[in-house]
């Protein structure tokens, strides 16, 4: 696989990972505000859920630059 080819797949992946937790975060806002401004649980699993969606994309990305220099360099 040539580099551009190789560069083209991970920024394709990256849009589809930014898109994704976008997506997810929308999603999390208009359920939260469903949510009793009493319920507690509810509104620490909504955080919870956005966390693990915003950190978890961050350790994608950080494996998406390790393939664009495994890429560009090999």
């Amino acid at each position: 696989m040539s580099a551009g080819t190789g560069l083209v797949l991970v920024l394709a992946a990256f849009v589809a990972l930014l898109t994704t937790v976008i997506r997810l975060s929308f999603r999390e806002r208009r359920v939260n505000k469903t949510i009793a401004l009493d319920d507690v649980a509810a509104q620490q699993a909504s955080d919870a859920r956005l966390l693990v969606t915003i950190f978890g994309s961050i350790i994608g990305g950080m494996v998406l630059t390790l393939i664009t220099a495994w890429l560009v360099f090999f």
